[in-house]
């Protein structure tokens, strides 16, 4: 367990010295236009108190904000409950010490941390602490990152000679007072991303994801803000945990206690910022005793199972990165942070992402060579790019009650192995891709019988199954290096451009037996990010899906090393018009794979027309999901104008900045993409339900140059945009306007029959 890489070790500059003692500091992307910054306002005694919100694109002079904040006194990264805190503390932890007697556990329970040193750079700023009673030193360390968002991990050190325990250590963020509404997700499998928003009162919100992967029901983002906050208006804060295990996010109203009927809070004081507490023969002081001023906190960090972190002498523990995005743009202000943040990373794809076809909704489990050719037919007649041979390849895999684990062709299917198959897709200028499921095995496997020691599981017992599958312990470096072997003897042998990496089960009693059955979901999620590391290190070609069971793994961390997820397994149009909508909130569209399915949803039963089913995907990462070798020539027709539309515009859509447009009838959305230089939006109209009027909708775009003039047209394949008041031939007419009048004035869209939508192409002149 370690801290990380630190900020350069450099102090602060004597500009930064103040003559009440150090000056406040400001951490902020200084190439962001507008984003988020956090200012850090150095005490003598005690953490640095924080200020963090939207900073505009003039800036922000931290010596202002602590002038203005003077009467207040705002929280620190890390809450300290010595320090007069009576909510959550950003710390909850006690030492074992057989050695002096009883009680064994509970000490230090209680740490007061003092600075010890801080440097900071403009854009990054790192702060170092310790209590020495308590034998604990921290190291909080504050970045701002591409895109505008700010992110904060602590790591908590061990100093004394006996454990310390780590039940919780979380970074927490304080929040004005007139945020009000939060707005976090829920969801299941085939329903990710539900959006569930409430008022804000006096407490504890809590969500806990304890599945040991991130899970369809994850929090996702928590946003607080103003009430009221829609996509493209209002003061909002959207927080998220870096993680691919179990998390905590939090959002939490602390009132004062203290009387509003006026009275003297006694001689107490609390210092004030940069203000020392004296010394009582020396002894260190409590930091006064008048209670702090109720304040709001969002945050998070990792959960951790009982007795999952207990640092020896020397040992560190480093939460995961928690990230802060603060907009008074709204909803998709946040999501332009967390898009640029992710797009500038070392595993953002560089390459137009290809149109996919993946064939398990086509065959499922039945492997036929003849049939698998004759989808390659199709798909490369229509412009498919990458073919992706999904479950049912590997030994004894007829379905999906054996197998996982024996990760070798499965002879009695694939007699001379996949390089028929292969060499056939490529033949066909397609890239080849194929499906796993590492992290897993089936009783019924080759690698169980022989290893059924591998499982996670508390102790003797076997924990219950999920999909007829267990959870192998990568914790243990035999089983590692095992599915490290396979999976390299697959990508050396075969032409292999792109690997689908499904984790089909959540972990239940996520123990070690390398560890006596002590809990391993932390060291879990490690172990599946070194794999992949090290597998993307050895094969730097090939690109990386993340899946779990649908959309139950996408955080930054898991994104932070593949080129997409797939969202979820409903791929009926309409269900996933909002599961793509609100992972949006985070993941930008090129990340999410989206596939044109049957025309009859193989999860529904409903019938959705091929143009929903094309938009849809449009507006993502495009795929098929569908037997195409049994289309009609005119779907196939149709599909390929889809997939040549996609090709011309998926730069735009990949790099523009995401706008979800308010709606008077929520029976219809609009959405899209405008580009970063205003030179383009791409906008889609999708009419979800029966309109409840018939006034026609205005599709009001922002972000673009007001005084620009701009070409508005339907470019939808087919029939386009139908009008019911029967003008024209039910195409919206070509029409030029302003930026200024698109914005303000917007596009009159008439009520559309159930299911249709549409894409409206704005260019500038």
């Amino acid at each position: 367990m370690t801290i990380g890489e630190g900020v350069p070790a450099h102090s602060g500059s004597p500009a930064d010295q103040g003559a009440a003692g150090p000056r406040p500091l400001l951490v902020a992307d200084p190439d962001a236009a507008s984003g988020t910054g956090l200012i850090l306002f150095p005490r003598a005694d005690a953490l640095p108190a924080v200020w963090v919100g939207p900073v505009p694109a003039d800036g922000l002079q931290p010596d202002d904000a602590a002038a203005l904040l003077a009467a207040v006194r705002p929280c620190p990264l890390l809450p300290e409950h010595g320090d007069s805190w009576f909510g959550r503390p950003g710390l909850s932890g006690h030492r074992l010490d057989t050695s002096a007697g009883y009680p064994a556990a509970g000490r230090d329970w209680s740490p007061l941390f003092q600075p010890t040193r801080s440097v900071h750079d403009g854009s990054r700023a790192r702060v170092e602490a310790a209590d020495v009673g308590a034998g604990l030193r921290l190291v909080t360390e504050v970045e701002a990152v591409p895109g505008g968002a700010i992110r904060v991990r602590h790591a908590l050190t061990n100093a004394g000679a006996q454990p310390y325990v780590v039940d919780s250590l979380e970074v927490v963020f304080p929040l004005p007072g007139r945020a009000g509404e939060i707005l976090d997700f829920t969801g299941r499998q085939t329903a990710e991303r539900i959006p569930q928003r409430h008022q804000l009162g006096d407490g504890l919100w809590l969500r806990e994801g304890r599945r040991g992967h991130t899970g369809h029901d994850s929090a996702t983002v928590v946003v607080a803000g103003i009430p009221g906050f829609t996509f493209g208006s209002g003061e909002a804060y959207g927080l998220h945990v870096a993680w691919s295990g179990n998390t905590v996010h939090r959002v939490e109203r602390v009132p004062s206690g203290l009387s509003m009927t006026g009275g003297d809070p006694g001689p107490h004081s609390t210092p004030g910022i940069g203000q020392a507490a004296e010394t009582e023969n020396g002894r260190r002081p409590g930091r006064g005793g008048r209670l702090p001023p109720g304040v709001t906190t969002i945050g998070g960090g990792e959960l951790l199972l009982p007795g999952e972190i207990t640092l020896a002498h020397g040992e560190s523990y480093a939460t995961p990165w928690v990230y802060l995005a603060a907009s008074r743009s709204g909803l998709d202000g946040l999501s332009a942070q967390f898009h640029g943040y992710l797009r500038s990373l070392p595993a953002h794809p560089s390459s137009p992402r290809p149109v996919n076809l993946n064939v398990w909704e086509a065959v499922y489990f039945d492997h036929d060579f003849g049939r698998l050719a004759m989808l390659a037919d199709a798909a490369a007649s229509i412009g498919v790019e990458r073919y992706v041979l999904d479950d049912g390849w590997f030994h004894g895999r007829r379905s999906d009650r054996a197998g996982l684990g024996d990760w070798w062709v499965d002879e009695a299917v694939w007699p001379h192995g996949l390089h028929q198959l292969a060499d056939y897709v490529r033949a066909r200028s397609m890239q080849f891709g194929l499906w796993i499921e590492p992290e897993m095995v089936n009783p019924d496997s080759e690698l169980y019988r022989a290893h059924p020691d591998w499982i996670l599981s508390t102790g003797l017992r076997v924990p219950p199954l999920q999909r007829h599958q267990l959870v192998l312990d990568l914790t243990r470096p035999e089983v590692a290096g095992y599915l490290l072997d396979r999976i390299s003897t697959l990508l050396t042998e075969y032409p292999i451009d792109y690997i689908k990496w499904d984790c089909n089960r959540d972990i239940i009693d996520a123990g070690s037996a390398a560890r006596a059955g002590a809990p391993a979901a932390h060291e879990q999620a490690v172990a599946v990010h070194a794999l992949l590391d090290e597998l993307r290190r050895r094969y730097p070609g090939v690109e990386w899906e993340s899946c779990a069971a649908g959309g139950g793994r996408i955080d930054l961390a898991t994104l932070e090393r593949v080129e997409r997820v797939w969202t979820s397994d409903m791929t009926d149009a309409l269900a996933r018009q909002s599961i793509q909508r609100w992972t949006g909130q985070l993941v930008p569209p090129e990340y999410l794979g989206a596939h044109v399915s049957a025309p009859f949803s193989q999860q529904t039963g409903r019938y959705m027309p091929l143009s929903l089913r094309c938009a849809t995907a449009l507006f993502a990462h495009f795929g098929i999901e569908w037997d195409i070798s049994r289309a009609s020539q005119e779907e196939l027709a149709e599909l390929a104008q889809w997939i040549q539309l996609y090709k011309r515009y998926r730069r735009l859509i990949h790099s523009g900045r995401v706008v979800r447009l308010e709606t008077p009838d929520d029976t219809a959305w609009m959405h899209g993409v405008v580009a970063a230089d205003q030179s383009a939006a791409l906008m889609s109209y999708v009419q979800l339900d029966q309109p409840r009027n018939d006034q026609p909708a205005a599709m009001r775009v922002p972000e673009l140059d007001p005084v620009r003039r701009y070409r508005v047209t339907d470019v939808t394949p087919g029939a386009g945009l139908s009008s019911r008041s029967g003008l024209a031939d039910g195409r919206i007419a070509c029409v030029e306007v302003s930026g200024a009048a698109l914005a303000e004035i917007g596009l009159a869209i008439p009520a559309q029959r159930t299911l249709a939508a549409a894409v409206i192409l704005v260019e500038a002149l």
